[in-house]
């Protein structure tokens, strides 16, 4: 069976009537809301971002994390946290992303976790840096029953993937990876879905076909090119690829860069999902990484009572009349989409 659609059936086979139920109302809402600009949502998410840790061995350019520039409390997941969140939502949510900040194979609980989430029947997938896939720890993270593991690419030379993922080993990335796969071929088992993620940016654009090479070559399920996110975009910046295609920036008359895309006043994402930080504080989305719209504390009320609380409800108010408003909207080319 093609890798794609095996791990499209992992996702569908997980959708009970409840969860369904749920997606159908999530869907009509958002539906209704672009029309009535209504902020209510009828339906609880059926998407949560849960952050392992805040921690990274390495020091990427445009990451808090690998900066070491957070403006708040940094730390690691509890796994007693973790499991009374998941037996609170698991009626609704279907997919849990398990990365937000951070590295998350740092987290020594990381692995217990995610078993723990797929003992719920819930789709979990990560994101690494893959500088910790020894061949033990290989073969506990299929065992985990991981579904989707995202490695960062982002280069095919060291010295190209050095230029962004700074402190970082392209040997241990192809290492780590070879790893992954062999424990798949070892225990028999079609997951976790591997993805490599190529972000691309000035330094590694003329390596795209090389990636594409490579990912054949070390047996990955698939390979994925994402835009990058420019923190500092409208003066210009090395980042910034040449390849229109790959770019979420485009040059204006002045030599100035805006974004390409029109921030339309919607958001698929602010009605199916949301993001809880280690320690529990449940912000809109992704791209507040720095947890400056706490929209509630998951460790003092539950997510049903924040999903639609007044600060939600506000929020979903200034995003339907004003996104441009909104600084962590303001380099968003994402979020508008049903099922993106």
């Amino acid at each position: 069976m093609n890798s794609k659609l095996s791990d499209r059936l992992n996702l569908l086979k997980i959708l009970s009537f409840r969860r369904t139920w749920n997606l159908i109302k999530i869907t009509l809402s958002y539906r209704i809301t672009k029309i009535y600009k209504d902020a209510q949502i009828l339906g609880l998410p059926i998407s949560i971002t849960i952050e392992p840790t805040t921690a990274c061995n390495l020091g990427c350019p445009e990451c808090p994390s690998g900066l070491k520039q957070f403006t708040r409390a940094e730390g690691n997941l509890k796994s007693d946290f973790f499991e009374k969140l998941i037996n609170e939502v698991k009626q609704h949510v279907f997919y849990l992303n398990f990365y937000f900040q951070g590295e998350p194979f740092i987290n020594p609980k990381f692995l217990e976790m995610v078993a723990y989430a797929n003992s719920q029947k819930i789709y979990t997938a990560t994101s690494t840096n893959a500088h910790f896939l020894t061949p033990e720890v290989a073969e506990n993270t299929v065992k985990s029953g991981l579904k989707r593991l995202i490695v960062s690419i982002d280069g095919t030379t060291q010295e190209t993937y050095e230029s962004y993922r700074k402190n970082g080993n392209l040997q241990k990335v192809l290492e780590g990876t070879q790893n992954l796969v062999e424990a798949k071929r070892k225990l028999k088992s079609k997951t976790p879905h591997i993805i490599f993620q190529f972000l691309v940016v000035k330094p590694n654009e003329h390596q795209i076909e090389d990636a594409k090479i490579l990912s054949k070559v070390l047996g990955v399920d698939e390979i994925r090119f994402k835009t990058a996110q420019i923190n500092d975009f409208v003066n210009g910046n090395s980042l910034i690829t040449s390849i229109d295609k790959y770019s979420r920036y485009s040059k204006r008359a002045d030599g100035t860069y805006q974004l390409k895309n029109k921030l339309l006043n919607e958001c698929w994402k602010m009605w199916s999902s949301c993001v809880i930080t280690w320690d529990g504080k449940v912000v809109p989305c992704c791209f507040d990484k720095d947890a400056l719209h706490q929209l509630g504390d998951i460790k003092q009320l539950s997510l049903k009572k924040i999903w639609n609380n007044k600060n939600y409800i506000n929020f979903r108010k200034q995003l339907l009349t004003n996104r441009k408003s909104i600084d962590i909207c303001q380099n968003c080319t994402e979020g508008t989409k049903v099922f993106e």
